[in-house]
């Protein structure tokens, strides 16, 4: 068994909402925090949401386009090489702008053991 594992992006088929998520974690086996790769298609609204219910916090990597991440109703600019993290009980959208927006989300509990959702 290798001590590795490998998967490109487009070998990933969409899901979710519009085919915009891809659940790299779940293809690699990944077990210590989670992560998923994101295609908006242009000015295109993600689903809002907060982790409080499981204290987990998220850190958002903006690989290309531009749009905004509204975090408790700041809207927070979005462009190629930007990081942002959310604590947990913050409510978080991100809105794609006029050329879509692909970014990576990575997230564990703040305190206490990663679990994969059932969802994947």
């Amino acid at each position: 068994m290798a001590s590795y594992s490998v998967v490109n992006v487009d070998e990933l088929e969409g899901e979710g909402p519009g085919g915009m998520v891809r659940k790299a974690r779940r293809a690699l086996g990944a077990r210590a925090f989670g992560f998923n790769f994101y295609r908006f298609p242009p000015d295109t609204p993600g689903r809002e949401h907060d982790h409080a219910a499981n204290g987990q916090e998220e850190v958002y990597f903006v690989v290309s386009g531009s749009g905004v991440m509204r975090v408790d109703g700041d809207d927070v600019p979005l462009r190629p090489g930007t990081f942002v993290r959310v604590d947990p009980e913050a409510t978080r959208q991100p809105i794609s702008g006029p050329d879509g927006l692909e970014f990576v989300a990575f997230g564990a509990p703040v305190d206490g053991q990663y679990l994969p959702p059932a969802w994947g």
